[in-house]
């Protein structure tokens, strides 16, 4: 149910970062490592199931607001979940270098 905003002391902006902040761009990551390291958590981190899909809830659609900055690469296995990484030549701004 929506509240006030008076009835929160504390209202921030809702800021992200670029992709290129977040991920090494010599790795890919599961959407579950790229949801740690959006929210400053060790991608090896263990959570729990409500932690970590509070995690994908932000992940994802951050993700597909940046999609033209990622690479997707197919699980190793059925079951498993596939690998996102920097497309090549993206920088910290967002920028494709070219």
């Amino acid at each position: 149910m929506p509240r006030p905003k008076s009835d929160f002391d504390d209202l921030r902006p809702l800021e992200f970062r670029e992709p290129a902040e977040v991920l090494d761009a010599d790795k890919l990551y599961t959407i579950y490592e790229v949801g740690r390291l959006l929210q400053g958590v060790d991608p090896e981190a263990e959570l729990d199931i409500e932690t970590e899909n509070v995690l994908l809830d932000w992940a994802i659609p951050w993700m597909m607001g940046h999609s033209e900055q990622f690479v997707f690469a197919e699980p190793e296995t059925d079951g498993e979940p596939g690998y996102y990484g920097l497309a090549p030549g993206v920088d910290a701004d967002g920028a494709s270098e070219q």
